[in-house]
């Protein structure tokens, strides 16, 4: 199991409607992707523009390969892309331990 993290910042004012956005696009997009498991969206508290999505995938490349360069990827950046104050950060992370981890 892989584990995407994406640092998302948006425009200051535009929550509500990325919560839409985001929740739609998963659900919509991400969702039907192979080797899609689940995922998590958590605003951050100190900084509400500031979002981290969270998405565990079968394997690295269902993400950067199946989905990534996959027509869907275009599909849920025009869903959630006019959101972003700037480019998401991503990255992949592997379980090391806790529940549920891999091992």
């Amino acid at each position: 199991m892989i584990l995407e993290v994406a640092d998302i910042r948006i425009a200051p004012g535009r929550q509500a409607a990325f919560d839409e956005a985001i929740a739609r696009g998963v659900d919509t997009v991400i969702s039907r992707a192979e080797g899609f498991l689940g995922h998590s969206v958590v605003r951050g508290v100190e900084s509400p523009e500031r979002y981290l999505l969270q998405i565990r995938w079968a394997t690295l490349e269902d993400h950067t390969v199946g989905f990534r360069e996959s027509p869907a990827f275009a599909e849920w950046r025009a869903i959630v892309g006019p959101f972003f104050a700037a480019p998401p950060v991503v990255e992949h992370f592997t379980p090391v331990a806790g529940r549920g981890a891999a091992a």
